[in-house]
């Protein structure tokens, strides 16, 4: 079987590809060719084959994820169950499921069945959670046994991997000769690695057989995520010696990963400055070959944690003004708990009008849907402004409560609407959508 880029390089235009040119506006032909040079990925493993298709990469609208899964104090599947339906509900575009405790394969394969979005995972998580039940010590994992597991959950329909390929002794090294880290590790996958390594005294198995976790994702025509696994955790280790060295090796292997046929992605940069944003990016996309980007994030301060979601929010429009790819979410229980079906839908939401709204900046010509939102509140059309928003639900649930006594305006200004006095000194010149400004 060959994979989606092997086929688009073969001038194919697959199901998945009409289906995401459909969805996006494109013709086929557009998406074959950036599918061809790597630039988008489409995670669609054949094994599951009651999942939609997503486009991830250059021209296209930048995509959402939202992670769930259990912790080793709260092991609750239908709690992971009801957060994968919500994150469906509320239009993620991926799924990531990131179990740490319980049974994991009948965590994953209830998930899997849970909801019809493209479902990743971080492979090391139930790795060295059972290498930690079965010895007592997650560090004496057998490699042997992670290659079989990656096997294992592909067969089992998972669509991307993010697995921590970049991290090697040469960037572990920079670490240590940096002498410092304000925010110290903070890749759960990342940090098991990078002690695992340390402990054996040996190099990391997915960077020294890359070629052998290429064919593994090939053989199911799943998306390889280059794992973050050295990001920075805190605004001050913003593109430190170590994060810089992960990120010249993770874009050199995606190269590679493309040039053998599989799809790729690069993941990055968790906590970053504001203005080192458009940088990373710029970066990331010259090293790479324009390699689709998965950002943690950003996050752009460290002292939002209870409102982390909007501060990921703020990271997230300009990363995706930027040309980020796919966004992970962030909840309001980041840094804090679990998240639960609310902080989903609450995450979700926030991240997905981050993403627009640096949709909006990247192609110009997405504004369109805004200049209909404003005619149908500048015309107060309260029921088609409703329709046209994001979150009607919400908008619709704010005005009930609070009914005006004139149903043409808001409780805002009541009898004095500015919307309402405006259009009434120029109702005759203010018909069409290109009517003067007021």
């Amino acid at each position: 079987m060959k994979t989606q880029l092997e086929q688009a390089r073969d001038g194919i235009i697959t199901p998945e590809i009409e289906q995401i040119a459909a969805d996006e506006g494109f013709i086929p032909v557009a998406i074959q060719q950036k599918v061809a040079l790597g630039e988008i990925v489409i995670p669609c493993n054949p094994n599951r084959k009651s999942q939609k298709p997503v486009g991830i990469g250059s021209g296209l609208r930048t995509k959402v994820n939202a992670s769930i899964g259990t912790s080793s104090d709260i092991k609750d599947l239908e709690l992971e169950k009801e957060k994968a339906r919500v994150a469906e509900e509320e239009k993620a575009d991926t799924l990531m499921e990131l179990s740490t405790g319980g049974n994991l394969d009948v965590i994953r394969r209830e998930i899997l069945a849970a909801c019809s979005l493209p479902v990743g995972n971080v492979p090391l998580y139930q790795a060295f959670s059972e290498a930690s039940r079965k010895y007592h010590n997650p560090n004496k994992l057998d490699p042997e046994y992670l290659f079989d597991l990656i096997e294992k959950q592909l067969a089992d329909g998972i669509s991307f991997m993010a697995i921590h390929c970049g991290i090697n002794r040469f960037s572990i090294e920079r670490l240590r000769k940096q002498g410092y880290r304000y925010g110290g590790l903070v890749s759960k996958g990342g940090t098991f690695m990078v002690s695992w390594m340390e402990y054996n005294n040996r190099e990391n198995p997915l960077y020294e057989q890359f070629d052998r976790v290429c064919n593994l994702m090939k053989k199911y025509d799943a998306v390889l995520s280059l794992g973050n696994g050295i990001r920075a955790g805190a605004i001050h280790d913003s593109h430190d010696r170590a994060q810089m060295a992960e990120m010249v090796i993770n874009c050199e292997l995606a190269e590679i990963g493309r040039d053998m046929g599989c799809q790729m992605m690069v993941e990055g940069p968790g906590h970053v400055p504001l203005d080192e944003i458009a940088g990373n990016i710029m970066l990331e996309k010259r090293m790479s070959g324009n390699a689709p980007y998965y950002v943690l994030g950003p996050l752009p301060a460290d002292s939002g944690a209870g409102y982390d979601h909007i501060t990921a929010a703020i990271g997230a429009a300009n990363s995706a003004r930027h040309g980020a790819d796919l966004i992970c979410y962030i909840t309001p229980a980041e840094h804090l708990a679990l998240p639960n079906a609310d902080d989903v839908r609450e995450g979700l939401r926030a991240t997905r009008l981050a993403a627009r709204i640096g949709d909006i900046a990247k192609y110009p010509e997405r504004r369109e849907a805004e200049k209909r939102v404003a005619l149908a509140r500048r015309d107060t059309r309260w029921e088609d402004h409703f329709k046209l928003l994001m979150f009607p639900d919400k908008a619709a649930e704010v005005r009930k409560s609070r009914v005006p006594e004139n149903q043409k305006t808001c409780t805002m200004c009541g009898d004095f609407c500015a919307m309402e006095r405006g259009m009434s000194l120029f109702k005759d010149d203010m018909k069409g959508d290109k009517a003067p400004v007021v």
